[in-house]
């Protein structure tokens, strides 16, 4: 069965395309301000699978005692490279197809369609490209073991202000780092809880709002149900991750042109309109690199959360994107 497509017959794309970029344009704020800057959108083409950028690693005995009262060789120290490393995600959006018939029905031009699918298209993948980020975070950070807490054999499973403080003592003097805390709801609720119950009042609360940005441990929050941030642990009880993450933990660069098509389906009953678009974009995690050998091109989800997929590339954990807590 042959279809016509958009290169015959092009129906209201600009609206589609429009409608898409102005949505994006609207949360791009919400996702680089409203995270503190642990997690940016970037736009910026690159080309291939993956971005690659080199950087000098640190050596730890490059300064050291000298002995003034000897004359003898000294070895010289090699400079050596590594490599940050983000992946490609490749994604589609839709096909979607409705008839022109339904649009006269609700009242709606072909434009009003287009243009109200764009904007759902722009939210959705904005959706997406967070949850994505999340979980290649969450995998490269639970792979750093000494940037991990687990509660989940103490007396108290559940999250509170007392384990998050514990976290953040995972980056030791550089704890200042930890600008942002990502919480599951349920582990949200149980960190306020544990406040409500504790009774603390004042202008020393442990949750304040600083401004119009609600704060704990003087720190920005978000809540979000994302997979990443659960383990379903099937007849044993579920387990949680909380995030703390410095300025720049995660980028997600929109590296190709979103591409936009629409078409006209005129071999039906009824006569319909199809669009549908695609794109890409790069994950990268601060302290890390993606295994371009076990990972590969284009990763599922699972392979993206995988923690072996990812290799800590920088020489001190506190140079890394920050730390997690493992509740019930």
């Amino acid at each position: 069965m042959a279809i016509g497509v958009y290169s015959t017959f092009k129906v209201y794309e600009p609206e589609f395309q429009t409608g898409m970029v102005e949505g994006l344009n609207q949360n791009v704020a919400l996702f680089n301000e409203g995270t503190r800057g642990a997690i940016r959108l970037i736009p910026r083409a690159l080309n291939g699978h993956y971005s690659k950028e080199a950087f000098f690693e640190d050596v730890a005995s490059l300064v050291t005692r000298r002995d003034i009262g000897n004359v003898s060789t000294i070895a010289d120290i090699d400079l050596t490279q590594d490599e940050v490393i983000s992946v490609k995600i490749n994604r589609k959006v839709g096909p979607v197809a409705k008839t022109l018939d339904s649009m006269r029905k609700a009242g709606l031009s072909e434009a009003d369609a287009s243009r109200a699918f764009g904007k759902l298209a722009a939210t959705r993948k904005l959706k997406d490209m967070v949850n994505t980020a999340i979980i290649g975070l969450e995998a490269a950070i639970e792979g750093n073991t000494a940037m991990n807490l687990d509660i989940t054999s103490e007396s108290t499973k559940t999250a509170s202000v007392y384990a998050l403080n514990r976290t953040l003592a995972k980056f030791g003097d550089a704890a200042g780092d930890i600008v942002f805390f990502l919480f599951h709801s349920k582990v949200l609720f149980d960190v306020t809880n544990g406040q409500i119950t504790g009774g603390v009042s004042g202008i020393a609360d442990l949750v304040s709002f600083n401004g119009a940005q609600q704060s704990i441990l003087g720190r920005g929050w978000a809540m979000t149900d994302c997979p990443a941030l659960t383990d379903a642990n099937g007849s044993a009880t579920d387990t949680y991750n909380t995030l703390g993450l410095v300025s720049g933990a995660c980028e997600v660069t929109e590296s190709e042109p979103d591409v936009f098509a629409t078409d006209s389906i005129t071999d039906k009953e009824n006569l319909a309109v199809r669009w549908r678009s695609e794109h890409a974009f790069n994950v990268k995690v601060k302290g890390f690199k993606w295994n371009t050998t076990g990972g590969g091109v284009n990763p599922s989800d699972s392979t993206l959360g995988t923690t072996s997929n990812w290799t800590q590339v920088a020489y001190d954990d506190k140079l890394t994107a920050g730390v997690r807590l493992d509740s019930q």
